[in-house]
Order: structure tokens, then sequence, then C-alpha cells
């Protein structure tokens, strides 16, 4: 049986040309603006006008694009390796290229006898893997293939084996310059969408709890925190730039683990490894570690593997 996988992802501009276009379709999602139009076009402009120039600087530091197309693939290549023959692995993207209705097509042409959906945000928010899902559904409707989704896999055992073996070294190089503070980060999403029942929030924090108990490390100290805040709205917290601050006045030696995102992006190579690493050595932190994403991790990539071939209690039936 003819099996395939496709990869659901945010998308990035892919050059300095793609990066209105994607801003542009990031805030046009009724997902993460919830008015309806034209209200919805009209600020979607304006706020991607306002955003345009800082990102043109935030994509500057990585040539003017994302990586995020060429780790993604990398990742599908890993895992359709891993699943062996009759599965074919492939890439869909929410807000640039690939989209997911080009990505349809190639689906199609393929001619799987069953289609399963695999967002590569292990924890489920609305705004990421409730609109990718709701617009593969959209494009798909009519389409007679039985298709399946994963919905969230926060405590995944190869996605958070995977956290623990790339943090452990860094954590044993921050202890020579005293007792390091983790700081476990994941992107943040306003307080609103956590008081609809955004489930969001509480999966970070099983992730969190599921890595800590891998790690297994005596008395270590640990902060869940978020980053990447945007407008006016109150989002949940603590802020990774507080913990920074306050881990900087006790001198202490900081390693940061991104526990949400799954591939380096603008989040991990400008805002992680530029922005908090300039703010926790400017503030005191005797020194900074910066745990990788885990990419394409053996353990991670078995872990999706397992998601794939089995693990019946992710699946939900779209069609």
């Amino acid at each position: 049986m003819k099996k395939a996988v496709v990869l659901l992802n945010l998308g990035g501009p892919l050059s300095e040309e793609g990066i209105r276009p994607f801003l542009f379709n990031l805030f046009y999602d009724p997902a993460i603006l919830t008015l309806p139009n034209p209200f919805r076009y009209c600020l979607a402009h304006l706020i991607t006008r306002g955003r345009l120039k800082k990102a043109r600087e935030i994509y500057a530091y990585m040539g003017g694009g994302s990586p995020l197309l060429r780790h993604t693939k990398a990742q599908a290549m890993a895992l359709e390796k891993e699943l062996g023959k009759d599965t074919k692995v492939f890439v869909a993207m929410r807000y640039a290229q690939p989209f997911i209705h080009e990505t349809v097509k190639e689906v199609k042409a393929y001619k799987p006898d069953e289609i399963l959906l695999l967002p590569l945000y292990p924890q489920f928010s609305t705004t990421t893997t409730g609109s990718s899902f709701k617009e593969w559904k959209r494009v798909t409707k009519g389409l007679d293939i039985p298709t399946r989704f994963v919905g969230s896999y926060p405590v995944n055992d190869g996605f958070t084996s995977a956290l623990k073996e790339l943090a452990l070294p860094h954590y044993s190089d921050a202890l020579q310059k005293g007792i390091p503070r983790l700081l476990l980060t994941a992107h943040g999403l306003p307080e609103k969408n956590i008081r609809k029942g955004d489930p969001y929030q509480t999966q970070v924090e099983q992730t969190a709890k599921k890595f800590l108990e891998k790690l297994a490390l005596p008395e270590v100290d640990s902060v869940l925190c978020y980053q990447s805040r945007l407008g006016p709205l109150k989002w949940i917290g603590p802020y990774i730039e507080d913990e920074i601050m306050k881990t900087g006045q006790e001198k202490r030696p900081l390693v940061i683990v991104p526990i949400s995102f799954v591939s380096e992006h603008s989040e991990t190579l400008v805002e992680l490894d530029i922005v908090y690493r300039e703010l926790a050595l400017r503030k005191g932190c005797s020194s900074y570690h910066r745990v990788e994403t885990v990419q394409t991790h053996p353990s991670f990539i078995k872990g999706l593997a397992h998601l794939v071939k089995g693990d019946t209690k992710c699946f939900l039936s779209i069609i």
C-alpha cells in the first residue's frame, strides 16, 4: 500500500523579494487575525508594512531568506529513508512555497492509497497546526483518498530523547562557569487564545516536564518561558527577556533549550543566537549556551517514523 506523508510547516521567505508576501500571508490568515474581511485584509497590509523593515533586518542575518525549507526537506528525506519503500514524504508550507495547494498536486500525482498529515509543530495550536489542517481540508475538498493526521506529539519519546542528547553537552560546558539555569523556551501565544481553549500552553508544559524527566539531572534549575511576542496584546509568560535578565543579575551561566521548534530559522538563528545572546552577556550571565533544534537527529526522525507507523492515539480522521 502506497502512503504519502506530508510534513506541514510554517514556511519562510526564500529571498528578500519574498519577505513582504510571506508577512502578508501570515497576518491575513484568519487563525492569526480573527477579524472579518475587508478589515482583516486592510489590517494585514498595515501590519506587513509596519513589520517589513524589521523583518528585512532579521532575514539579512541569514543571507536574505529563511533556511527553513532547506531544513524541512532534509527532515523529509531522513524520514522517507527511515520509513522505507512504499512511502513518500512531501513538504507543505502554510505561508510560503511550496504552498499546501502546490503540494496537494504532487500528492495526487503520486496516487497514494493513504495520506498522513504530520505537522512539524510538536504542540498543537489553532494558529499553527489547526490553520494548516483547515487549509488542507479546504484545498482537498472532494479528494477521494483516506486521510489522517497527527494532531500533536508533545511527549513523543524520540523528540524528547533528541532534546536531551543535544542539551547535555551544553549543560556540561556551562557547569564550568557555575550552576547553570536552563531556560526552556517556546514560541509565545496571546493569552486570549489560551482562554478560548487553545491547548498549546498545556502541551508545551507537558514537553518541558518530559524533557526534564529524561534529563534526570539532580536539582536542576529550570524555567519554562516564551519568546517572539508581537503587538500590544498580553502574551503567555514568563517572557524570555525577563528570565535572561534575572539570570544575569545572579551572574550565572545560561543554557537555552528550544522545546517548540524542530528546525533552525529566524527565531533560533537570530532571536536566540544574536539578540538574546547579546542581552544575556550584557546583563551579566557568565556564559551563554544555546541547544540546537532536533532537525534530523536520529532519535527525532525515529520518533516521527513511529507516529507514521502506528501510534494511533495521535490519529484523527479527516475524510
